[in-house]
């Protein structure tokens, strides 16, 4: 940057910005640029041993500047989790597989038992966990997804939704108080599944060698539109950031799969 003439310290505002407008109790799994917590400290240190080079501010500069100036504003976290119909907030969400509706016709969904078996994954250098060995890896930009076949949807538009698996994604920007930003973590997915409710008592359970904590919840599946159990799981990790581990099966089926949530729970490893 200093070589093309900016200032580099722009880089640490650019940062600053970005946390106010978007917050910092949203889940996002395995950020491009995670906050260490002394970031902007330390870019601000870094640039003051280089120098400024030229000058970026030419007219071509201006130029581009004022075509995006013209741009319509770009969509909001919010209103990208909307438009996909909840993706990324709980395994629940619906997908779009109507090009005029945006929204899938509610279905029945027969998938196969999971199975005894396990496989290991690798969803980031931090962690690895145990999953059913039928069930397929399904990334997406802010968590990873592990479902059967035929329990996990997905469209044209890119949009998704499972009936049946585990979602693991970090929520970034902890408190450092895990009961605390567990129930805001909750919070926030309810805000976005207003059918979400408790469907018993939190408790205590060790994940990954480290205290966490299982809360059970109850949803309507936009998928199928029956009531479906859904376990949220926390362990926080070092940089005060939250580890989630969310579980979801038909209510019908809630005894078996929370055997199976279980099991992958307590098969997580985490190396941080």
């Amino acid at each position: 940057m200093a070589r093309a003439g900016y200032d580099p310290r722009e880089m640490a505002n650019m940062f600053k910005t970005i946390q106010a407008e978007g917050g910092s109790s949203g889940p996002e799994w395995l950020s491009s640029h995670p906050d260490p917590g002394n970031r902007y400290n330390s870019i601000v240190k870094e640039a003051s041993m280089l120098r400024i080079e030229g000058n970026a501010n030419t007219g071509q500069f201006q130029s581009v500047k004022a075509r995006l100036g013209g741009m319509s504003p770009a969509y909001t976290a919010e209103q990208i989790a909307k438009g996909q119909a909840r993706s990324g907030t709980s395994s629940t969400s619906s997908t779009s597989s109507s090009r005029n509706t945006g929204r899938i016709e509610r279905r029945s969904v027969t998938v196969e038992p999971p199975s005894s078996q396990f496989r290991t994954h690798s969803p980031a250098s931090f962690l690895r966990v145990s999953v059913p060995a039928n069930w397929r890896d399904l990334p997406s930009s802010d968590s990873q997804t592990y479902a059967p076949d035929s329990g996990y949807v997905e469209t044209e538009g890119g949009q998704s939704a499972f009936t049946h698996g585990v979602q693991i994604g970090v929520a970034q920007g902890g408190s450092g108080n895990l009961q605390r930003d567990t129930d805001q973590l909750v919070q926030t997915f309810a805000r976005s599944n207003p059918e979400l409710a408790s469907a018993g008592r939190a408790r205590s359970e060790t994940i990954g060698g480290r205290t966490g904590i299982t809360t059970p919840l109850s949803n309507i599946s936009d998928v199928t539109g029956e009531r479906e159990y859904v376990s949220v799981s926390t362990a926080q990790l070092r940089d005060g950031s939250l580890l989630y581990i969310i579980g979801v099966a038909p209510q019908v089926e809630a005894g078996t799969y929370e055997q199976v949530f279980r099991k992958v729970r307590q098969s997580v490893r985490i190396t941080e």
